[in-house]
């Protein structure tokens, strides 16, 4: 017997559509002005371009030294990114089994970092670089993306964490599963939505962030990351074209990522609920 599909509301189909015009016509705009001259972006912001200005990625690549400053930030996210779920994961295990004063006081001591705006912990971040002779590396950057996104990470872990049942845990435990054990392979398995979900959301954060970059890491052209190196592109005769091109090459390698990774997420919750 076949089950009858839930017909959406009309009000639904509508907001879908205009969810998906606010996010793809902005992409669309910056997609074809990267193949614009600056008189067609003007004159003809949405059409189509009438000559197709492909040479204006080469030129984006090549003044702003996008391959290298590429390399950089891959680097800089995927070491940040192993730190931080290195670190992470863990402390979320120890917190999730934990329940007394020791462990919310542990809990309201990372709650508490979101009260520090980033710009407020800039000059103490810079004479720290300065005084462990990190000044102007990648190397300070990538311990102290970690750092500042320990206290979301942590907490969004812990509370995917506490949803394996306990049932479970001490079966594992009774088998002999040590806390090794436990936390590869009960905890971390069932907690894979949190995992790619910090892993996207702090990925997006490091790879966007500009004003550490700029301020510790510097400018030159062995360490900048994609957001220092794209500003090159802009001067008092700035080609728009070049500047949207130079944007896509940068927005498209984590676009990539975030739609695989996006996927691998949404696997591990459909998993999770059909062996629920």
């Amino acid at each position: 017997m076949n089950t009858p599909r839930r017909s959406r509301s009309p009000l639904a189909t509508v907001l879908s559509w205009l969810y998906v015009l606010i996010l793809g016509i902005p992409l669309y705009y910056l997609v074809v002005s990267a193949m614009k001259s600056n008189i067609e972006i003007f004159t003809r912001p949405f059409a189509l371009p009438a000559n197709w200005l492909w040479e204006n990625f080469g030129t984006a690549w090549q003044t702003a030294d996008l391959g290298r400053a590429l390399l950089n930030s891959v680097l800089v996210s995927l070491v940040a990114i192993a730190l931080t779920l290195g670190l992470a994961v863990p402390a979320a295990y120890a917190l999730a089994r934990t329940d007394n004063r020791l462990a919310r006081v542990i809990t309201g001591t990372f709650s508490a970092g979101f009260l520090i705006p980033p710009f407020a912990a800039l000059i103490p971040t810079v004479v720290l670089a300065i005084q462990v002779g990190l000044y102007g590396t990648r190397e300070f950057q990538m311990l102290f993306l970690p750092a500042s996104a320990l206290p979301l990470s942590v907490l969004l872990l812990t509370q995917f964490m506490r949803t394996v049942p306990q049932a479970l845990v001490e079966s594992a435990a009774l088998d002999g599963a040590g806390h090794w054990l436990l936390l590869t392979r009960v905890f971390v398995p069932i907690a894979m939505p949190g995992v790619v979900s910090v892993t996207i959301l702090q990925l997006l954060t490091f790879w966007n962030e500009y004003l550490f970059s700029l301020t510790i890491t510097g400018t030159g052209p062995d360490v900048r990351t994609v957001q220092v190196a794209l500003p090159m592109l802009v001067s008092d005769a700035t080609n728009l074209g070049v500047l949207a091109a130079g944007t896509v090459l940068t927005v498209l390698p984590v676009y990539v990522v975030y739609s695989l990774m996006n996927r691998r997420m949404q696997e591990a919750l459909t998993a999770g609920a059909v062996k629920g």
